[in-house]
């Protein structure tokens, strides 16, 4: 990506790496919402953090990767210990940590980092090794990343989900701050990959009533597809409408649980008052600043004891629950019904424009695809 809505196919020299690194075959690399804004050009991400940032171009997008061990400079070890030889498969981690700033020492989530390096964001392709993105055949996974092992029964297809499941942590806080083992209503805002993705963790918890809002009826079909119980259409209703039919399908009560993934900040106010007294709303949509949005503290959020949530991205920890989780439900989910597009290297940006359209649910980049 050469600049925004710019892309084109480029050759990079065969990589030497160093002590430490990986070579990774890519076999799927998914379009992220990130992708997304990283396309249109809204590139501040962070924001209010050590590491607040503008990206920079050119890049090689693409941080939702599973793959194939292609070389290893010296001994580096997956996840569990175990030393990766080449034809193992991995989904590496979207990101590399200093290791020893305040928030690494004390074990905060990657993203506390004051020095954090994004795959596919922060990682441009100026410099050699270049590939720090899974837009290409290979790329280079710096020491100090955290790789994981898919396991043998879980299908490409199904693991280049992986970092995308594991945003959904944000439920089990949710859960630790509801006082109960989970909750009975959850209620989505924006069923895109992301937003799906915690439809689906939210029932496999056990949660029982599950509500889809959308813009796009596909996606609310796959919803329902997922176990949505409820699914509602942004566009043709407004905020009093959608608030007084999610209250119907709680009781009266509003739902225990909000997630916010729609990627717009719009909808931030709209989730704080689906959220019934004492809920929890998790702000997991918002990783890009696009501006404030007006709020009232006192009837949102004070009088009501709503808690928010905000999940800046993944935690390490998630990978390997998450592959496995998606492994054991495999027979019970159609999760092959996520992925609905795959493309070639150089229809990536027929990729990106394909993903924000109905009918499309994950779109992914096929390296070696025609």
């Amino acid at each position: 990506m050469r600049a925004p809505r710019t892309l084109e196919v480029a050759e990079f020299p065969y990589p030497e790496l160093e002590s430490g690194a990986v070579l990774m075959r890519v076999t799927y690399s998914g379009v992220c919402g990130t992708d997304k804004h990283t396309y249109r050009g809204e590139t501040k991400q962070y924001a209010g953090t050590p590491h607040e940032r503008e990206l920079e171009y050119p890049l090689i997008c693409g941080h939702e990767n599973v793959g194939v061990v292609e070389a290893v400079e010296g001994t580096v070890l997956d996840s569990e210990g175990t030393p990766l030889r080449p034809g193992d498969r991995i989904v590496p981690g979207a990101n590399v940590t200093c290791g020893h700033c305040y928030f690494c020492l004390n074990e905060f989530p990657y993203y506390y980092c004051e020095q954090l390096a994004d795959y596919g964001n922060s990682l441009t392709c100026k410099e050699p090794p270049h590939l720090f993105g899974g837009w290409a055949e290979s790329m280079v996974l710096l020491p100090g990343t955290k790789i994981f092992r898919v396991p043998d029964d879980l299908p490409d297809e199904v693991a280049v989900l992986t970092e995308v499941m594991s945003v959904t942590h944000g439920l089990e806080t949710a859960r630790l701050l509801s006082g109960a083992p989970f909750a009975e209503s959850v209620a989505i805002v924006g069923v895109g990959p992301l937003g799906l993705c915690h439809l689906i963790k939210a029932r496999l918890l056990g949660c029982g009533k599950l509500i889809a809002i959308d813009r796009l009826p596909s996606r609310l079909a796959l919803a329902e597809e997922f176990g949505a119980t409820l699914t509602l259409p942004a566009d043709g209703t407004d905020e009093e409408e959608r608030l007084e039919r999610v209250r119907g399908h709680t009781g009266g009560r509003g739902a225990d649980v909000v997630v916010d993934c729609s990627g717009v900040p719009e909808t931030f106010p709209e989730c704080l008052r689906l959220a019934r007294f004492g809920g929890v709303v998790i702000e997991a949509g918002a990783f890009v600043d696009l501006g404030p949005v007006g709020m009232n503290p006192a009837a949102d959020i004070c009088t009501r004891n709503v808690c928010v949530v905000g999940v800046g991205g993944e935690t390490a920890t998630s990978y390997v629950p998450v592959m496995q989780l998606m492994a054991r439900n495999l027979e019970r989910l159609p999760f092959e019904r996520i992925v609905t597009h795959r493309f070639g290297l150089d229809r990536a940006q027929e990729a990106l424009e394909v993903s924000q359209v109905d009918g499309s649910m994950k779109v992914l980049i096929d390296p070696r695809a025609a």
